[in-house]
C-alpha cells in the first residue's frame, strides 16, 4: 500500500518473528498486528488482513488509508480495533455488529458520515468507543444503551443532533469519560446527572439546558460545559472540589455569585467562567490555587482591584471586558513575560510597564492607562533646549483620578493663595551641577540623599510639569536644607520651608525612616495621593525620589498647625525658633492671621469649625476614596490652617507609602484607629489641654483621654471645658462635643462611630454663628 514498485522487500524467517506482529502460542496464527504510522495509503486490498481469521488486535492508526476491504468484516475475533487518524470515508456499515467480542474501537479522526449504525447494540463487550472527529449525523442510536460495559465514550466533533436516548444517564454504571463536545445535541441535565462514576465530562458546544447545579456532582476531575444554555447560581453547588483539575463553564447563562469555596479546589489547573451573567462582584479568592495555569474571567462582571496572583504560575490569563479598576499589581506585570497569553482590555485599569510594546498595549491592554510614574524614568528629564514633547507625553499619563467626590465639594476648593516672594538671597545649585551624595543635619538626626548629580534627579510637580525641576532646585529652595528653613521634625522626618521657581511657597517633607516600597512603587503611590483633592486636606503638589529618600512636597500652610496655635508655640514651628523676623516682599498680612492665644482660636465657634473640617477630611478618606485610606497619624500637629483659615489635614496616605513591614504589624491600617485619634483632637480643642503631660485638675488621670472620659461618665463634662472659650458659646454644645469625643475614644474599636456618623453628630451641635 503506497509502496514504490522499484523497492524490493526481504522478510526473512517466520511471520511471527516480524516486528509489529504477534502470534499465538502455536506460532501458526497472527493475533496482533500493529502497523501505525507507516505511511500506508489508499484501499486495503482484499485477501490480506481479511485472511487473519484469529486476529484479536489491529492497529492501523495514523496512516492515509481511504477504504477497508470487503473481507474486513469477517474478523470476528477482534477485541481491539484502532483505525484512528486515517482518511476512511463513507458510512460505517451495519457489518460492524459482527465484532461481538470487541472491547476497544477507535475510529476517530476519519471522514465517516451518515448515521451511526443501529447494530452497534451488538457490541455488548465494548469498554472504549471513540467515534470523534468524523461526520456522523442524526441522533445517537438507542442501541448504544446495550453497551453497558463502557468506560470511555467519545462522540465529539461530529454533526449529531436531536436528543440523547431515554435512559442514557443510567445506562453506563462504569462510565468514567464522556465526550459529546462540538455537536448539536439537545440535552437535559438528567442525561448526565445520573452518571455517578464519571471523572471526565465534556459536553461543550451543544444545546444542553437546565440548572448547572444538577451536573456538578460526584467525583468529576474534568468538567467542560461551555457553550451551552445552562442556568443557575453556581454559588449553590455542593461539590467535592478537591478532585477537580479542569473546569470550563464559559458561554452559558449562569448568574449569581462565583463559587464561594473555590479555595478548596487545590488541584485545579484550568478555570474558565467567561461570558456568563454573574452579578457584580469582586475578584474571586483564588490565592490558594497554587497549581492554576489557565484563568479566564472575561465578561464576568468583576469589579474592584486585581489581586497580585503571586502564588499562581499562570500561563494564560484573561480578565477583559469587566469593570475592574485600580492598578495592575507590579508582581503580576512581572509575570507576563512568562505567560503564553494574557488580556486585560476593556476595564478601568492602570499599569506601569515601560517594557511593553505598543502592539501589546493595543492588543492586551486596550482601554487601560499606561500610567508610569514620571520619576521612575529620569531620562524624561534630560534637558532639551528646544522641545518638551517627550516630557509632555509622559505628563499626560499622570492625570487620572483616584478619589471621587461630588462636584460641590470640588467647587468648594477654590481658595486663592497670596503670592509671596522670599527676598533672602538664595544660592543656586543648578548651574554648578554639584555631585553627591549629600548629607544634611537636623536638630536630632542626619539624613543622606545618595544621588550622583543633583541636576539629574527629577522633581515632579503635578500641576506645573513644564517647570522641569530637579533635586538641585530643592537644594536652592531650602538653602541646601539648612536648619534655618526647618519647620518641624515629625514622625517620618524633617519638614522644610522653601520657594520653588515660579514663586511656589512649599513645605518639603523628607521621609527618612525607610520604606518597604521600591522607587517605582513609591512614585506610583505618591502620584495617586497627589490626585486626592478635598477642601480640608493639605494638597500634595509633588515629590522627588532622591536615592533612598522619598521627598513629599506640599502647599505651604501660612497660619501654622493646630498644635502650635493651641499651645502658643511659634507660628509654623515646632522647635523654638522665632520666624517673626522673616522679610516678605508684599505688604499686609499675606494671608497670615491672628489666630493664636489672642485671636480667633479663643472662640468656640472657630474651634468647632476646625473639628468639623478635620472630621470631613477623615470621612472623605475613609468613605470617599477607592480604595479607602486610613490616615494612621491624626493629631493636632497634622491639622493646618490655610490662608483662608480653613482647617486642612496633612500627611494622609504617607503611612501606607513609607511604613515598614514591622510598623504594619504594630499599627494595622484600621479606620477606627483614626476615629480614636480624632476623638483626642476633639478633646484638645474643647479643653485646651495636651494629650499627655498636662495638668488635669481634680483627677488622678495620667492623660487627657482618661481625664475627660472620667468626667463625662460622671456627667461633669463642663469641668473640662477650656476657660478661654467657656463664655464664647453655649456650654451645653461644648459638653456635647466632649460626649462625641467620648464615643470616639471607646476602648473597643467596634463601638466607635464611623467618621461619616461623626460628621453628622457634629452638624447637630453646630453653633448658630461660626467663624
Amino acid at each position: 500500500m503506497g509502496s514504490n514498485s522499484s523497492l524490493s522487500y526481504n522478510f526473512p524467517g517466520s511471520v511471527c518473528s516480524w516486528v509489529r506482529v504477534k502470534c499465538d502460542d502455536t506460532k501458526e496464527n497472527v493475533i496482533a498486528l500493529k502497523a501505525s504510522g507507516l505511511g500506508l495509503s489508499g484501499l486495503i486490498p482484499d485477501t490480506t488482513i481479511g485472511k487473519l481469521a484469529q486476529l484479536q488486535s489491529l492497529d492501523l492508526s495514523n496512516n492515509k488509508i481511504t477504504a477497508l476491504p470487503s473481507d474486513f468484516w469477517g474478523l470476528v475475533s477482534l477485541k481491539s480495533l484502532n483505525l484512528s487518524y486515517n482518511q476512511i470515508s463513507g458510512s460505517l456499515p451495519n457489518n460492524i455488529g459482527n465484532f461481538g467480542l470487541l472491547e476497544v474501537m477507535d475510529l476517530s479522526g476519519n471522514n465517516f458520515s451518515g448515521e451511526i449504525p443501529t447494530t452497534i447494540s451488538s457490541l455488548v463487550s465494548l469498554k472504549v468507543l471513540k467515534l470523534g472527529g468524523n461526520g456522523f449525523e442524526w441522533s445517537i442510536p438507542g442501541g448504544i444503551l446495550n453497551c453497558q460495559s463502557l468506560v470511555s465514550l467519545d462522540f465529539s466533533s461530529n454533526h449529531l443532533n436531536g436528543s440523547l436516548p431515554d435512559g442514557f444517564g443510567a445506562a453506563f454504571p462504569k462510565l468514567k469519560t464522556l465526550n459529546l463536545a462540538r455537536n448539536e445535541i439537545h440535552g437535559r441535565v438528567m442525561d448526565v446527572a445520573e452518571m455517578k462514576s464519571l471523572t471526565s465530562l465534556n459536553i461543550s458546544s451543544n444545546s444542553f439546558k437546565g440548572s448547572v447545579v444538577g451536573v456538578l456532582q460526584g467525583q468529576l476531575e474534568v468538567i467542560d460545559l461551555s457553550k451551552n444554555q445552562f442556568q443557575g447560581h453556581i454559588s449553590q453547588v455542593q461539590f467535592k472540589w478537591s478532585h477537580l483539575i479542569y473546569l470550563d463553564l464559559s458561554e452559558n447563562q449562569l448568574s449569581g455569585e462565583i463559587f464561594m469555596n473555590l479555595s478548596q479546589a487545590q488541584n485545579l489547573r484550568h478555570l474558565n467562567l467567561a461570558c456568563n451573567r454573574f452579578a457584580s462582584q469582586k475578584f474571586p479568592r483564588i490565592e490558594m490555587l497554587l497549581g492554576l495555569e489557565y484563568l479566564n474571567l472575561s465578561k464576568t462582571s468583576l469589579i474592584g482591584h486585581i489581586p497580585s496572583l503571586a502564588n499562581q504560575n499562570l500561563k494564560s490569563l484573561d480578565v477583559s471586558h469587566n469593570n475592574l479598576s485600580g492598578e495592575i499589581p507590579i508582581s503580576l506585570l512581572e509575570k507576563l513575560h512568562f505567560m503564553e497569553r494574557y488580556n486585560f482590555s476593556y476595564n478601568n485599569l492602570t499599569l506601569c510597564d515601560s517594557g511593553l510594546s505598543a502592539e501589546i498595549l493595543e492588543a492586551a491592554f486596550y482601554d487601560s492607562l499606561n500610567n508610569c510614574p514620571i520619576a521612575a524614568n529620569p531620562a524624561l528629564f534630560k534637558r532639551r533646549p528646544h522641545t518638551h514633547k517627550g516630557f509632555k507625553l509622559a505628563l499626560a499619563l499622570t492625570l487620572s483620578v483616584v478619589c471621587l467626590l461630588g462636584g460641590l465639594l470640588l467647587l468648594a476648593f477654590s481658595c486663592r493663595k497670596k503670592s509671596m516672594t522670599w527676598i533672602v538671597k538664595q544660592p543656586s545649585y543648578k548651574e554648578e551641577n554639584i555631585s553627591g551624595p549629600f548629607s544634611f543635619q537636623t536638630d536630632s538626626a542626619t539624613w543622606v540623599a545618595d544621588v550622583k548629580q543633583a541636576a539629574s534627579v527629577p522633581v515632579v510637580i503635578f500641576e506645573k510639569p513644564l517647570l522641569n525641576l530637579t533635586f538641585a532646585d530643592l537644594l536652592t529652595a531650602t538653602s541646601n536644607f539648612d536648619r534655618g528653613t526647618l519647620l518641624a521634625e515629625g514622625k517620618f522626618g524633617p519638614v522644610y520651608r522653601g520657594f520653588l521657581p515660579g514663586g511656589n511657597h512649599v513645605a518639603v517633607k523628607v521621609l527618612v525612616h525607610g520604606s518597604r516600597l521600591t522607587n517605582q512603587e513609591a512614585a506610583r503611590e505618591l502620584e495617586s495621593l497627589g490626585r486626592i483633592k478635598h477642601p480640608n486636606l493639605v494638597p500634595l503638589t509633588g515629590y522627588c525620589l532622591a536615592g533612598d529618600q522619598r521627598i513629599a512636597i506640599y502647599d505651604y500652610m501660612e497660619n501654622g498647625n493646630l498644635q502650635n496655635l493651641l499651645y502658643d508655640l511659634p507660628l509654623g514651628v515646632q522647635a523654638t525658633e522665632d520666624w517673626s523676623t522673616d522679610t516678605w516682599e508684599e505688604g499686609g498680612n499675606n494671608g497670615v492671621h491672628n489666630v493664636g492665644s489672642k485671636g480667633l482660636l479663643q472662640t468656640w465657634g472657630f474651634r468647632y469649625k476646625i473639628a468639623l473640617g478635620v472630621a470631613r477630611a477623615l470621612a472623605f478618606l475613609h468613605h470617599g476614596c477607592s480604595p479607602p485610606l486610613t490616615h494612621r497619624d491624626v493629631k493636632a500637629s497634622s491639622v493646618y490652617l490655610d490662608s483662608n483659615l480653613e482647617p486642612r489635614l496633612s500627611d494622609f496616605g504617607l503611612a501606607s507609602v513609607f511604613a515598614t513591614d514591622a510598623e504594619d504589624e504594630i499599627v494595622p491600617p484600621e479606620p477606627k484607629s483614626d476615629v480614636y485619634c480624632f476623638g483626642v483632637v476633639l478633646f484638645e480643642l474643647t479643653t485646651g489641654k495636651k494629650p499627655i503631660g498636662d495638668d488635669y485638675p481634680e483627677e488622678q488621670a495620667a492623660n487627657l483621654v482618661s481625664w475627660v472620659r472620667g468626667l463625662v461618665r460622671k456627667s461633669q463634662g463642663s469641668k473640662a471645658i477650656d476657660p478661654k472659650i467657656r463664655e464664647t458659646g453655649p456650654g451645653y454644645l461644648m459638653e456635647e462635643a466632649l460626649k462625641i469625643g467620648y464615643l470616639c475614644t471607646a476602648d473597643v474599636p467596634n463601638k466607635r462611630p464611623t467618621m461619616q456618623q461623626i460628621v453628622g453628630l457634629l452638624k447637630d451641635i453646630e453653633p448658630r454663628a461660626t467663624v
